[in-house]
Order: structure tokens, then sequence, then C-alpha cells
């Protein structure tokens, strides 16, 4: 009996999910054994030598030393999404800008299947945060995007996904998340005061293109010593906004 295949999956479906479980336990791993894979996954050794075989001759997996890792060439295809869109491009200038004027890290966050991705980041370690995920409620910059929703959309987010406590200032009750989007939608932009992580506070703006599309958000954040709330409230909302202005005016005479 083949234990590999997930009850209900065709063949090629169960063939493509194991082919992710390995490339997933591979992108949290610098380097590893066909053992440690099968250990990690769960899946045969026969068929993780199989899957990495056909992966390694692909180019997207390499070996070095009876180790395996993630190839070069997932980065074609993550350049390729991060450049989807035009203002995807330019914000990415932004994100720089805004790191270098404030001497604080920076992102631009796009909203995916209800998760905040992080597409471009300015700051320490900053490549290996490009492509994560985190929950929308607990950031600013997901804020910034809840807010730009309207309340339907956003009862609907609350009932697929909940409002799981990431921090013990994550906001988990649906009112206060509601009065909460109600302000930033009055003061144009959102604070994440410790919600995420402890120590941390963020501000971000949402970001629109010429058609006001809602193309992501614009997000400044860094220690609570230095983030205070005058620089909080006062500094930086403004600057994001400007920057968030000068994305859509670029993309606008493109």
């Amino acid at each position: 009996m083949n234990t590999d295949r997930t009850e209900g999956d065709e063949p090629g479906v169960s063939t493509t999910r194991k082919t992710f479980r390995l490339l997933e336990a591979l992108r949290d791993e610098d380097g590893i054994s066909i053992t440690e894979l099968t250990r990690r996954t769960g899946l045969t050794k026969s068929t993780v030598y199989r899957h990495l075989k056909t992966l390694t001759d692909l180019g997207y997996v390499i070996e070095r030393d009876d180790r395996y890792y993630i190839g070069y060439r997932f980065l074609e295809i993550s350049e390729q999404a991060r450049s989807r869109k035009t203002g995807y491009t330019v914000a990415k200038r932004k994100v720089f800008e805004l790191g270098q004027e404030t001497d604080e890290r920076a992102v631009f966050i796009a909203e995916e299947d209800d998760e905040a991705v992080y597409l471009h980041r300015y700051g320490s370690l900053s490549e290996t945060m490009i492509g994560k995920r985190r929950p929308l409620h607990s950031l600013a910059a997901g804020k910034a995007i809840l807010a730009a929703w309207d309340d339907e959309r956003v009862a609907d987010f609350v009932d697929r996904n909940g409002l799981e406590s990431i921090t013990d200032r994550t906001i988990t009750d649906p009112e206060a998340l509601a009065a909460e989007l109600e302000t930033i939608r009055e003061r144009g932009y959102a604070v994440n005061n410790q919600e995420h992580m402890d120590g941390l506070r963020g501000v971000a703006v949402p970001v629109y293109t010429p058609e006001d599309e809602l193309l992501g958000a614009l997000s400044v954040f860094g220690p609570t010593s230095r983030l205070k709330d005058e620089y909080v409230h006062e500094k930086l909302p403004s600057l994001l906004q400007d920057k968030a202005g000068e994305i859509k005016v670029t993309l606008a005479y493109r």
C-alpha cells in the first residue's frame, strides 16, 4: 500500500503535493540530506529520491556533498511574481527611499489569499523576508489594507480566518477591529503597537493605482524606543503618504 498518497487525491495531484512538501522542507533548511527529508516529510526514501532527482535535473534543486538546496532558478519565478504589476516595481524604489530617509525597516506588502505577503523590504535580513506571509490584522500594513475594504468584505475575512492572537496586544475582537479600521479610514494611516511582535511599532498607508485599485501598503517599523508617539502620528504618516502618492503619480505617467 502506498502511504505517501493523500486520501482522495488523484495520482497527479498527489505527486504535486509531495513535490511541494519537499520544496517547503528544503526552503526551511540550509542544506538537508535525503534521510532528513524523509523524516521531515514522512515520505518514503525512494519517493524523496525520485522527486529530488527530477527537481535537480530541472535546476530547481542543487546537490552538494549529499545535501540538497533550493536552486537559484526559483529566483526567476519569484521575481516575476514581484514584478507582475508595474506598481510593485515602483514600490520597491519607494521602500528603499523610506529606509534611507528614516533609518528604519521599511516594507511593501500586498494581500493574497487573506494574508499579508512581503514583496519588498529594506533593512536587516531584508531578503529573507521576501515572500513571507503574515496575518493581516496584526500588521500596520495589513490593517491599512483591511481598512481599504468595505465592511462586508472585512466581515467575510474575519469569518474565514478568525483573529488569531499573535501577542497580548493583537486585536482579536471583531468589533474592536471594525472600530480600529474606521479610525484608520478617518486619519488615513494605520499603526501597529506591538500587535505582531513585542517591542515593535509600525505605521502604514495604503497604496493605490491611478485607477484607484488597491495595490498594497507601505510601512515603516522599528523599536518602540525610537518610534515615539510624535514620530508615529506626525512625521511618519505624511512621509508614507508622500511616497504612496509618488507611486500613483509615477504609474499615471507611464
